[in-house]
């Protein structure tokens, strides 16, 4: 598995007990590790070997982006790192993939400001063999680190769901619904109606192309 998977809206949300992330606008990046070799491919789409070398030809390829590779490697690798070596629930784990936002203050639907300070934020773990981290297993274990603000706790309900549009939960663009553990996580997002109209304003009538 080397890219996230599409994720459905909320049409599609199922009844259960659910922790929802803010979703953060920014460019979704992966990060590889080998228990061997450590942190050694990243990408988008594609996928480049983390070095030198690597980072230049991912800059030619991904013009604005030249940032996250230094980005990530300064706040996340090494405690990342150190997790996957020492906590007692990874030690199993050969290969893991580390998915991250990267955004600034001004990122909007995948730009970034040059100007802006970047950062790198963990979202989600997925373990070969395993599956992705579970909602409440990440919060617990990877909480410390640069994350996702937890949004809310509980059923998810179509109640909830409307108050995220409306924006009751202090969010830009929207949550991240989370549930289940390994092979049985789920996940949905849902946008706000105020995310929607930048989406009209900036795109017309490609607004679609960038929602649920």
């Amino acid at each position: 598995m080397l890219h996230y998977p599409k994720m459905p809206g909320s049409a599609a949300a199922p009844v259960g007990r659910c922790v929802a992330f803010e979703k953060l606008d920014g460019t979704n990046s992966h990060w590889c590790w080998d228990r061997d070799f450590g942190w050694h491919a990243f990408g988008t789409r594609r996928e480049f070997n983390l070095t030198a070398d690597g980072a230049a030809a991912f800059t030619v390829a991904h013009p604005g982006l030249d940032e996250a590779a230094p980005a990530f490697v300064a706040t996340l690798a090494d405690p990342l790192d150190h997790i996957l070596r020492t906590h007692p629930g990874y030690l199993a784990a050969q290969e893991v993939k580390a998915f991250a936002e990267f955004l600034g203050p001004r990122s909007f639907a995948g730009t970034h400001h040059p100007d802006d300070p970047k950062r790198v934020v963990l979202f989600d773990l997925w373990l070969a063999g395993q599956g992705f981290v579970g909602p409440e297993r990440f919060v617990a274990d990877f909480g410390h680190l640069p994350t996702p603000r937890v949004v809310y706790r509980g059923k998810l309900t179509g109640a909830f769901l409307e108050a995220v549009r409306e924006g009751r939960h202090g969010v830009a663009e929207g949550v991240v619904c989370k549930g289940g553990d390994g092979a049985t996580v789920w996940m949905v997002k849902v946008k706000t109606y105020a995310y929607q109209a930048r989406l009209r304003a900036a795109f017309g009538d490609r607004w679609g192309d960038f929602w649920e």
